[in-house]
């Protein structure tokens, strides 16, 4: 049996790039594989949206790049998280914290 995916809710892609690339450097296809791994397979980010997140974090300097060979001997593009990428990471995680713990508590509202 497959799970159902599960579209990365608008505002989470970001938080959850800066989360994988604070455990290593990666180049994007290993990062939407790590993605999905993680998440059982729930989670899916498509090159569409993925790519454009890296480069907006990278203008936003959270992420700093450079080329790299990668397991296949091809040259890809490795993605790391910068201190400013760290602190974000925090940021997003706190306010994650906070609207989950929300969200439950409407939830169980009346049980």
């Amino acid at each position: 049996m497959t799970s159902a995916r599960f579209p990365v809710p608008q505002g989470t892609l970001d938080m959850l790039i800066l989360h994988v690339l604070s455990l290593q450097a990666m180049h994007g296809y290993a990062i939407a594989q790590r993605v999905q791994q993680i998440s059982h397979d729930i989670v899916r980010l498509n090159q569409g949206s993925l790519y454009p997140a890296l480069h907006r974090l990278e203008q936003k300097r959270w992420l700093k790049a450079e080329w790299s060979q990668s397991e296949t001997g091809r040259e890809a593009r490795f993605y790391a998280l910068t201190r400013a990428g760290r602190k974000q990471l925090a940021v997003e995680k706190a306010s994650w914290d906070k609207l989950t713990t929300a969200v439950q508590l409407i939830f169980n509202e009346g049980a």
